[in-house]
């Protein structure tokens, strides 16, 4: 095993987490044979199959599944001192692994932009995925850092607020409630609901506060995108209650309006979390001291505002 070469291991780590060998030489930039002469050679290394294929498709043997678990520390251990030595140099060099969920997108590349600007040695890899998706990443250990409204309670997470993230019930500008004020909260059953997708963030806030009330909505629709529920809106199709950081990209003659909704807006935040015991590398460390302090800069379009302090 000794004789192993990092390229072989590197080579190996490709193939195991994309499950094929083309794939693997795709994002190598190396032939698919030369792919499986490494893999040959560095079985031979260990003196067991690393890889079986059942049809047409490639699973790791115990070893494999081993040598993975090693490679990815090895890796990983040597990507933070890479990134250690250049500090000491007074460089920010090194590559930052984000997992946000989908509402996220509407602040935190704003955030990366400027901040990729004062380090423009900083690689981003960044993953924008539903909440459900993002537990999974954080269980498997896949990113460096995380950015959602709603940690979940069943991982041990550092946890840091980030930002304010109002919940507010939206609606078509024609719609007959957008002509009222001081809307009751059971108003809101007698109309088509247009809901995110079960288990979202913003799901399981809505939920708990109609769960106070005891309010039963008319669900219409399930969606998984915020744009897909902003487009639905300007249909017709019904109402929705989002982030107020979704409308940010709408202009002044926006087909959206908030509605003056008792108990509206749900007041919840942003998090930015890692697994506790996790040990950060510089790069993340500064992103996440970097975000905590740009954050707060943050605001929401004017005219969202006017409408809110009318609620």
């Amino acid at each position: 095993m000794m004789q192993a070469t990092l390229h072989q291991l590197r080579v190996f780590q490709a193939v195991a987490h994309h499950g094929s060998f083309t794939r693997a030489a795709e994002e190598l930039l190396i032939t698919q044979p030369t792919v499986s002469s490494q893999i040959k050679q560095l079985s031979h290394h260990v003196g067991l199959p690393l890889f079986e294929q059942i049809g047409k498709q490639l699973y790791l043997t115990e070893a494999g599944e081993a040598l993975l678990a090693t490679c990815d520390d090895v890796f990983e251990r040597l990507e933070q001192f890479e990134m250690t030595v250049a500090d000491l140099k007074g460089i920010k060099r090194g590559r930052l692994r984000l997992g946000v969920v989908t509402t996220a997108k509407y602040f935190v590349p704003r955030v990366l932009g400027s901040f990729c600007q004062r380090y423009p040695d900083v690689d981003i890899a960044l993953q924008v995925t539903n909440h459900q998706k993002l537990v999974r990443r954080m269980q498997e250990n896949l990113d460096d850092l995380y950015i959602l409204s709603q940690p979940p309670t069943d991982i041990d997470l550092n946890t840091h607020r980030v930002l304010e993230n109002p919940l507010v019930v939206i609606a078509h500008r024609d719609h007959p409630l957008a002509k009222k004020s001081h809307i009751a909260l059971k108003q809101l059953q007698d109309v088509p609901f247009i809901m995110r997708e079960s288990g979202s963030g913003t799901r399981r806030a809505v939920q708990q506060l109609f769960n106070q009330y005891k309010i039963n909505v008319q669900v219409r629709l399930e969606l998984g995108s915020n744009e897909a529920i902003k487009q639905a809106i300007a249909g017709g199709l019904g109402i929705s209650i989002l982030s107020q950081h979704t409308l940010n990209t709408e202009g002044d003659r926006s087909e959206l309006a908030i509605l003056n909704v008792q108990h509206f807006p749900i007041q919840t935040h942003w998090y930015a979390g890692y697994v506790r015991g996790k040990q950060l590398s510089v790069i993340t460390q500064t992103f996440l001291d970097y975000l905590l302090a740009e954050s707060p800069k943050i605001t929401l379009p004017h005219s969202l505002e006017q409408s809110m302090k009318s609620a």
